[in-house]
């Protein structure tokens, strides 16, 4: 699933090729997407004539926001967007197409139907699902030490198992927090309440800087991730532990071993990232 790097990369590049555009049609051929309104008709219908004036990110998700109304959409698995030509074939896996005035279409591919949307009234979406219960931006002034410390010392939760928890902090998924752990020497399997206030300064500055360098380098690309415009992330060769089960550790020379941690497959170094 794609992780706040990823989403950020999508979001930068959906903002150069649909910004100013005016939306002429919407057509929806899996309708289990649309999440709000539950009437497709509603969602399409709301949006004709409406201008794309911004697309945003809160954690995972995509904000595209236009003169009236916010699209909240979740990639989920195997979310893509692309921007065609009207020429151009149209994939069988894709599920939601966006028609512009200019002959242009974003299209919205999902293989596995996972991914959601749902349609604001401007203004409305932060205070609703699926956005209200989220917690923190890690680049974001309310994302403290003090805060993050204080999140962390209320649950016995493992610390893996609490970053994923996107009330926490959002935008954090498997591969990085596989490596924002790696980076601050501490084991997956740690009671979250159990850590000392230098290694939640630690955690929390790792964070902040692995976020930073995948946001650089365009995400990773493990499996199927591509940009808006079909290009692979790089940030996939700087990971030190996401992927390399039974592999040298880049730091120390150890074997790197895969446990299970809250039902998630999670790599580690056993000699950096001692118990």
């Amino acid at each position: 699933m794609p992780e706040l790097p990823e989403v950020e990369t999508v979001r930068k590049t959906l903002k150069q090729l649909t910004q100013n555009k005016i939306i002429k049609e919407v057509v929806v051929s899996w309708a289990k997407m649309i999440k709000k309104p539950e009437n497709v008709e509603e969602f399409s219908d709301a949006l004709v004539g409406q201008t794309i004036l911004d697309v945003k990110r809160r954690g995972k998700f995509i904000l595209i926001e236009t003169n009236d109304f916010t699209i909240v959409s979740h990639l989920r698995m195997e979310g893509k967007y692309g921007v065609f030509q009207a020429q151009e074939p149209v994939d069988k896996h894709t599920h939601v197409i966006f028609f512009f005035e200019d002959g242009s279409e974003l299209r919205y591919k999902d293989v596995r139907k996972f991914g959601t949307m749902h349609l604001f009234k401007k203004g409305e979406e932060l205070n609703a699902m699926p956005l209200s219960q989220l917690g923190p931006e890690p680049f974001a002034a309310d994302f403290t030490i003090a805060n993050f410390s204080e999140r962390l010392s209320k649950t016995n939760r493992s610390i893996k198992t609490a970053l994923l928890d996107q009330k926490i902090v959002v935008g954090l998924g498997n591969i990085y927090v596989d490596e924002s752990l790696f980076r601050s020497g501490i084991h997956p399997e740690r009671v979250a309440s159990s850590l000392e206030e230098k290694e939640i300064e630690k955690l929390y500055k790792e964070i902040i800087a692995t976020l930073s360098e995948a946001v650089e380098k365009g995400g990773s690309t493990i499996r199927s991730y591509v940009n808006t415009q079909g290009q692979i992330g790089m940030f996939q060769l700087e990971l030190y532990v996401y992927g390399r089960k039974g592999q040298e550790c880049k730091v120390c020379g150890h074997t790197l071993e895969r446990i299970i941690v809250g039902g998630r497959g999670t790599v580690f170094c056993p000699n950096c990232q001692k118990k």
